[in-house]
C-alpha cells in the first residue's frame, strides 16, 4: 500500500498557527496538483486535530473518500454522507490493516499523524507546497525523527500565486545485516 503527503507549509516550516487556524493559506491560489493528487487516493488518513479543523470548512473537502481518523477519544459528528472512521493503534498495523481491506493508496495528514508515518518509514511520497508567508510559530511539520530520513527530488513547479512545490520520494530505510 502507498501512502502520501500533500500539504501546504509556510516558507518558516509551519502547517497551521498554533490554535490549528490556516487562515494564512490563499484564498484564490490556482490549481497546483491537489485535484489530480486526490483522484489519486483512495482513502485518507488524518488526526484528529485536522479532522476538527476539517468540520470547520463550509462543506466537506473529502467527498466520498473514506476518511480514517486516528483519535484515543470519540470524534464530533460527520457531515452528512461523509465516510468517517475513528482507529487507534501503531501506524504499521493500521497500514497493514488498510491494505488487508483492498486499499492501494492512502493520503496522509495532520503534523502529528504525518510525524508518527515518517518515523514509522511508512510515507513514500510527499508533495510538499511552500506557501510565501511567514507566520512566525504554529503546528510544525516536521518534527523529533529519531534518525535521518532521506529523499530523493523528483521535481520542484513554481507557481505565478508565489507557491512552491516539491515533491520528493522517500528513500527506503537501510537493512543492516
Amino acid at each position: 500500500m502507498q501512502t502520501s503527503v500533500f500539504i501546504g507549509v509556510s516558507v518558516d516550516g509551519f502547517i497551521a498557527r498554533p490554535d490549528g487556524a490556516l487562515d494564512w493559506l490563499p484564498e484564490n491560489a490556482e490549481e497546483h496538483g491537489y485535484q489530480e493528487f486526490m483522484a489519486s487516493v483512495d482513502l485518507l488518513v488524518i488526526g484528529r486535530g485536522t479532522y476538527e479543523t476539517v468540520l470547520g470548512f463550509d462543506g466537506w473537502v473529502y467527498g466520498t473518500k473514506p476518511v480514517f481518523v486516528l483519535s484515543r477519544s470519540p470524534l464530533k459528528p460527520a457531515p452528512d454522507g461523509a465516510i468517517v472512521e475513528r482507529l487507534t493503534g501503531d501506524p504499521a498495523d493500521l497500514v497493514r490493516w488498510l491494505d488487508r481491506r483492498g486499499f492501494k493508496h492512502a493520503y496522509v495528514d495532520g503534523g502529528v499523524t504525518i510525524q508518527r508515518f515518517l518515523r514509522a518509514g511508512l510515507i513514500q511520497r510527499m508533495i510538499i507546497t511552500r506557501i510565501p508567508v511567514l507566520i512566525g510559530s504554529g503546528i510544525p511539520l516536521f518534527g523529533e525523527t529519531g534518525r535521518d530520513i532521506q529523499l530523493k527530488h523528483v521535481a520542484t513547479r513554481s507557481y505565478a500565486s508565489g507557491l512552491v512545490q516539491s515533491e520528493y520520494e522517500i528513500r527506503p530505510l537501510a537493512i543492516s545485516s
